[in-house]
């Protein structure tokens, strides 16, 4: 059996997490999510009606795939899985949240970055993580976190599981396979 780590239900964690991100957001203001693939995709998937019922305009959608902006490509193996980047919205001087599943080293971040540049120049980038698990490596904070965990070991790893791939919703703390 997996150690798991479940404080609150899984969607009272999204619910607070998203009454973070709204706090945010100028009243009135519409942001686009752009969710870095894969789990993070799916959380913004999940976030967008309640940030709706919330009263925060959600206007576009976007999944981001940062496969070839890592830094550490050359250790993912010969033919890394590189799945389209699909933007429903021009990026373009309007602000967008940067939606992922665990903040670690902030090197995935910087990559998303890397990658968004590429695609147009926001007005604005807000970084959401549902988990911060601490480390960083990188000059990078989040602006809305629905659990912080503090500093973690190196050899613990945080996964966020989802329904959607893994068939429940929840979050486990692992220890690092040598």
């Amino acid at each position: 059996m997996q150690p798991r780590f479940d404080p609150i239900p899984f969607d009272q964690l999204l619910r607070k997490w998203a009454e973070q991100i709204v706090g945010q957001i100028h009243p009135g203001q519409s942001v686009n999510l752009v969710g870095i693939r894969t789990r993070g995709e799916i959380l913004a998937r999940r976030l967008q009606p309640i940030l709706n019922d919330l009263g925060t305009d959600c206007v576009g959608f976007g999944a981001l795939d940062i496969t070839l902006y890592r830094d550490d490509l050359s250790e993912i193996g010969p033919r890394p899985l590189v799945r389209p980047t699909v933007l429903q919205f021009d990026p373009d001087k309007k602000p967008l949240i940067l939606i992922d599943d665990v903040l670690y080293t902030g090197r995935t971040v910087r990559a998303a970055l890397n990658a968004l540049s590429d695609f147009g120049r926001p007005a604005a980038v807000r970084l959401a993580v549902l988990v911060d698990r601490g480390g960083r490596e990188l000059p990078i904070q989040p602006d809305a976190v629905a659990l912080s965990l503090g500093e973690l070991s190196p050899d613990q790893v945080v996964k966020v599981k989802v329904k959607e791939i893994d068939g429940y919703d929840g979050i486990e703390i692992e220890r690092r396979n040598s």
